[in-house]
């Protein structure tokens, strides 16, 4: 059940400081009393400190090794210890490059009511140029699949048997996907590209009847191999310059 929603949540992370790693979330905003972004920077310290279950050598990591770590921290040690846990869904991704990796990855895990299993490669060092979205996914699905999240229900209502829906599922999309990333693509086009996407699915479902799940600022980052995580546009609950030694924020 939906208790409130709000335009200012954190969903992006520098999972490990001086390291090109992030992390984002989607679904349930928090678990108990800490949000998503608290127990996010939890983990952040003990990755970081020498002699954690958690911590990981900087120049020895794979990107795997810190999703399972993710994983394990969020659904082991946080979720599954609350009294009430609460339903619905929460993804969390994690991309960035291995300790001298050329290429970088992404990698997922999910809450789904409860379960949740194993850590799972979006996008590998060989096919890395792909777009991954999640939370109110339609717009996008709309935008880039070229059919709504429903189709699979609307072919069934329709009389088509349900053994032959994903493969109808995937024939109508070998003619109406549309690729909008390449490997090549420059860093400045590639942030302008997840901006679009951002402010198309806030626009979308403010739009749409229903409570408006997505809104307020967009939080942007880059994580390259030479110049590691780095912020492009996000918002603080403070001002910036009235706190110019401040680092330790998402």
């Amino acid at each position: 059940m939906t208790v409130n929603t709000y335009d200012h949540a954190n969903k992006l992370f520098n999972l490990r400081k001086g390291l090109p790693i992030a992390a984002m979330t989607s679904g349930i905003g928090n678990f108990g009393a800490s949000s998503i972004s608290t127990i996010s920077k939890d983990l952040r310290a003990l990755l970081t400190k020498k002699g954690s279950d958690y911590y990981i050598d900087p120049t020895n990591y794979t990107m795997e090794q810190v999703a399972t770590l993710a994983r394990r921290y969020f659904f082991e040690e946080r979720f599954s210890q609350l009294d009430t846990t609460p339903t619905g869904n929460f993804q969390y991704w994690i991309g960035g490059y291995s300790s001298g990796a050329d290429l970088g990855e992404i990698w997922r895990f999910q809450i789904d009511n409860g379960t949740c299993d194993p850590v799972i490669c979006d996008a590998d060092k060989d096919n890395n140029a792909n777009i991954g979205w999640g939370g109110a996914p339609e717009a996008i699905n709309r935008l880039i699949l070229g059919y709504s999240q429903t189709l699979g229900k609307a072919l069934a209502a329709g009389g088509m048997p349900n053994e032959a829906i994903p493969q109808a599922i995937s024939e109508i999309g070998r003619f109406t996907q549309v690729g909008l990333a390449n490997p090549a693509m420059p860093t400045t086009d590639a942030v302008d590209l997840a901006r679009f996407l951002a402010e198309t699915t806030k626009q979308f479902v403010r739009f749409q009847q229903g409570s408006n799940s997505v809104g307020g600022s967009i939080d942007i980052a880059t994580i390259t191999k030479h110049e590691n995580f780095k912020w492009v546009d996000r918002k603080h609950f403070y001002s910036p310059a009235l706190n110019p030694l401040e680092t330790d924020h998402a």
